[in-house]
């Protein structure tokens, strides 16, 4: 039995998808009964359970062969680090309790690095924590996923123009949330050994402008990367609700990719998603 932590998000749904077509049994983690409804007409377990309650987390995670776990981030928390970390600290209680022997964790590109990195710092805890609680822990480490272009969609449609922090000309590792799942469901069944990274990207990395011109086409209309400065960053995210410390994380973040602060711990040994750019950006239009 494998646990999915989040399967009502991009990567969890991906994960789980995965492991069913696999015929793999599959016990689904949710808030409430009705979000999981979908997931057992398709044969799944459901547990509800909360990321906040370690009894109830516990449990679901008991008698499981391995665990997808995800700490969704509540971007409104006004100290948005502390709150992220307790958090994650509860996710840790309930795998050790629950004895679980693989944890298959969502990180990030950047992990491995100690500050400069912004929002990514709390999943770096959350890999130093697991790391003491579980024996078996493998780490994602996924770079910006392809899906983050989704809420800038209407400016496209409607202006023609692709806001962006990134600089338009300047190509990044992307992925799809898909990949991201498929490559998770196989690290489950694949089974855990010792402590394992497995940072990842999509097909070649990708500019803004690729972006634009993607869309271009599928829209059939002229779509322009539009360069936002670092400096709008803050009012930005704080005119979606996030708080001001998170506002403030996500511009540290933005400043070190535009250094190259941030990148890959063992570039070498990338694993690399099937899912273009193109196909990504199609399903989200």
């Amino acid at each position: 039995m494998f646990v999915v932590v989040g399967a009502t998000g991009n990567t969890g749904s991906a994960v789980a998808d995965t492991l069913l077509s696999r015929k793999q049994p599959v016990r689904i983690v949710v808030r409430s009964a009705d979000k999981g409804a979908s997931w057992k007409a398709k044969g799944a377990e459901i547990v509800v359970a909360s990321l906040d309650d370690v009894p109830a987390l516990t449990k679901a995670f008991q008698g499981a062969e391995g665990v997808y776990l995800l700490v969704p981030p509540n971007y409104g928390a006004q100290a948005w680090l502390m709150d992220q970390r307790a958090r994650m600290d509860r996710a840790t209680e309930a795998v050790r309790k629950s004895s679980v022997l693989h944890v298959v964790f969502l990180s990030s590109i950047g992990g491995h690095i100690a500050e400069g990195t912004g929002p990514i710092r709390a999943v770096r805890y959350g890999e130093q924590v697991l790391g003491r609680a579980v024996k078996n822990l493998t780490i994602l480490r996924p770079p910006y996923f392809m899906e983050n272009w989704a809420p800038v969609l209407g400016a496209v449609k409607g202006q023609g123009l692709l806001p962006t922090f990134i600089a338009p000309m300047a190509k990044i590792p992307m992925i799809a949330t898909d990949d991201i799942g498929r490559i998770a469901a196989e690290q489950l069944i694949a089974g855990g050994h010792g402590r394992k990274v497995v940072e990842m990207a999509g097909p070649e990395e990708y500019s803004p402008d690729q972006v634009a011109a993607a869309l271009g086409q599928i829209l059939g209309k002229p779509v322009t990367a539009q360069h936002a400065p670092l400096s709008a960053v803050i009012p930005t995210f704080k005119s979606f609700g996030f708080s001001d410390e998170a506002a403030k994380l996500f511009e540290e973040m933005y400043t070190s990719f535009s250094t190259g602060a941030i990148g890959y711990e063992h570039p070498a040994s990338l694993v690399r998603g099937n899912v273009t750019l193109a196909e990504a950006l199609r399903g989200m239009v």
